[in-house]
């Protein structure tokens, strides 16, 4: 509105109408930005969750005194006395009073139904949660008083899902670089891969994608069996690793376990029934503890037996 008197002009104030939409907008964004806020504090409480209250693992070294021989194990004997344990303080027990001993060199099969404690004895095995009660023994030492490296640097495992990282096919096999090429090629030769890897472009060198997406699941599953192999544990766990895998994958699996891994105590957890026969016995386990434990054959000469009642049904359903 101009004024009078000769003292100049003064401009009309805009109406607030054209601040709406700028103040609607800061609103908007001051909203979003706090919700991300909040939703990102979700992470550091987990995370200070984490460090104060969850329990740590074990130290990962032993002290000098209880450290094993660098050869152990040597045998790969193996006694579960009383083993029991749980996933946590107020979850039951997972595993119930489990006594048993596997000799050098045997191969067992472990059954049962979902949550039977199949895989349970993995963990227990790893140390990847503490036992309740009871001790495992290998080769004479109590698995519970040597470091976590010390153990599972000695155990060999080939997982359900096959794990493959960014890299190449060399530091997937040997992380640490600790095996000569050589030793690679020959472990390769002896899962039946050797040929598609010389195929590759850089060879042992060929790049590997997350998750070792351009890799077949059957090829990526005979490239963990490779790195186990590599590993010359004399324990090894195979802890479903026919599940998800076509047919002749798994007879190449099962022919390199047969083979190169012939001098070493394996636990084969499995679902299909067919890649525990060939084994020296089978363990069939339920809720956590054992029906049964014998020769296949013995087994399914029982009328009564439990594993005979599955492989009937495993053949019914077939049909």
């Amino acid at each position: 509105m101009a004024t009078s008197g000769g003292r100049g002009t003064t401009p009309e104030e805009p109406p607030t109408s054209l601040f709406s939409p700028q103040l609607n907008g800061l609103l908007q964004f001051t909203v979003r930005l706090l919700t991300e806020t909040e939703a990102r504090f979700t992470s550091v409480e987990r995370i200070d969750h984490y460090i104060n209250t969850l329990e740590s693992e074990a130290p990962r070294q032993s002290p000098s005194a209880d450290a094993p021989a660098p050869s152990w194990p040597q045998q790969g004997n193996i006694t579960f006395q009383d083993v029991e344990m749980r996933y946590r303080e107020d979850l039951p027990l997972v595993l119930k009073n489990l006594s048993f001993t596997l000799g050098s060199e045997e191969t067992i099969g472990i059954v049962g139904r979902t949550g039977s404690g199949k895989s349970s004895l993995g963990v227990a095995l790893f140390r990847l949660v503490e036992l309740t009660g009871g001790s495992i023994i290998i080769d004479g030492i109590n698995i519970a008083q040597i470091g976590l490296d010390d153990l599972r640097s000695k155990l060999a495992i080939i997982p359900q899902e096959p794990v493959l990282f960014i890299g190449t096919v060399r530091t997937n096999l040997d992380p640490w670089d600790q095996y000569s090429d050589s030793q690679i090629w020959e472990a390769l030769e002896k899962t039946h891969i050797k040929e598609m890897i010389s195929q590759l472009p850089h060879t042992l060198h060929s790049e590997v994608t997350e998750n070792g997406e351009n890799f077949s699941v059957g090829e990526r599953q005979l490239l963990c069996v490779a790195r186990a192999l590599l590993r010359n544990s004399k324990v090894l766990i195979l802890d479903e690793a026919t599940a998800a895998i076509d047919t002749e994958t798994d007879r190449l699996i099962q022919q390199t376990i047969r083979c190169a891994f012939g001098s070493c105590t394996t636990l084969i957890i499995a679902h299909r029934l067919n890649t525990v026969m060939s084994c020296s016995r089978v363990m069939v386990l339920d809720n956590g503890q054992i029906l049964e434990f014998d020769s296949p054959t013995s087994l399914l000469a029982d009328e009564n037996s439990r594993f005979r009642a599955m492989i009937e049904a495993s053949e019914n359903q077939s049909r």
